[in-house]
């Protein structure tokens, strides 16, 4: 399958910036890399609570059927750790490179 790129804008809780941002970095970039998948940076607007990164897949599956596999492992039903607690608002594009 072709490789695909994901820019993810999350806007986060008030207050809740750093934890969100801690816990993504702690918890879910090591899943995420231990299914195939590669991180191309991430970045808080603070001035917009917002998380914004990017995520990308090039393997056998297709990028959505890999991340339904990562919504359904072991693991990361083990983070005990649901988005809506953190996030009020998500935005998830495909994006392509052209540089």
């Amino acid at each position: 399958m072709p490789r695909t790129t994901q820019l993810r804008t999350y806007t986060v809780r008030d207050g809740m910036l750093d934890e969100w941002a801690e816990r993504w970095r702690q918890e879910i970039v090591p899943l995420r890399l231990k299914l195939g998948f590669t991180i191309g940076g991430a970045w808080v607007m603070r001035e917009r609570n917002q998380f914004v990164w990017l995520i990308s897949y090039d393997g056998a599956e297709t990028f959505s059927e890999r991340n339904a596999m990562y919504w359904s492992s072991p693991e990361r039903k083990a983070m005990n750790l649901n988005p809506d607690d953190y996030l009020v608002h998500t935005d998830d594009c495909t994006v392509e490179q052209v540089y």
